[in-house]
């Protein structure tokens, strides 16, 4: 979340100037853990209820999974994710507010181990950085940017071969992905929309083998 950062579940978005305030990670070993979100405009973190639909969508994918979160925020996507069992998580993260905020949270969790902060564009990170071979990423970047397209296309050289990729966009204008990506489930709110998708070629075990119902 290098921005103004995420969108909303829910909750209609913030005013342009937003106050702080906190998340928490819902489920796993970090349960109830409180994540503070800094007083930055427009800072709008994922809802409860978008997180808990996701972390269903993904649980049997969860268990030792490499986790990449582009536009980190406040963490709450890929903490998470660790929290619920995930093996690591790459935070990339561009304001340096919510930089220090996400190193503090880690540091107070003792998860340095197992949740890495890299302060900067993630558009520059993806060029740059070694390529990590992750699991699960998520993609929720600043929706006035429109960087999704340009994310698509660095993002293969750091994809395991059955990654699971999760975007949100604005309701009205979820982007197309790449040819290789197959939509497994979706939903939204009146102005948000989420989607969770897996490469084509993705070899998938337990629940995630099914087809997904319509």
């Amino acid at each position: 979340m290098s921005r103004p950062p995420r969108s909303s579940g829910s909750a209609p978005p913030r005013p342009a100037h937003g106050g702080a305030g906190q998340v928490r990670i819902i489920g796993g070993r970090w349960r109830n853990t409180r994540l503070q979100v800094p007083q930055l405009q427009g800072l709008r973190p994922t809802s409860d209820r978008v997180r808990e639909t996701l972390f269903n969508w993904l649980m049997p994918k969860l268990p030792g999974a490499r986790v990449l979160d582009l536009f980190a925020g406040s963490g709450a996507l890929g903490l998470e994710a660790v929290s619920r069992g995930a093996a690591s998580a790459q935070l990339v993260e561009r304001d340096p507010a919510l930089v220090a905020a996400l190193r503090g949270v880690v540091e107070r969790l003792g998860a340095q181990a197992q949740v890495q902060v890299a302060a900067g564009d993630a558009l520059r990170w993806l060029e740059t950085a070694p390529p990590m071979q992750a699991d699960i990423v998520f993609v929720d970047p600043p929706f006035a940017a429109g960087l999704w397209a340009p994310v698509f296309e660095l993002l293969p050289r750091h994809l395991a071969e059955g990654a699971w990729l999760y975007v949100e966009a604005p309701a009205a204008a979820m982007p197309q992905l790449p040819p290789g990506w197959q939509p497994y489930r979706e939903g939204g709110t009146r102005d948000v929309a989420h989607a969770l998708y897996r490469r084509a070629t993705a070899t998938l075990r337990g629940d995630l083998n099914a087809t997904p119902s319509a």
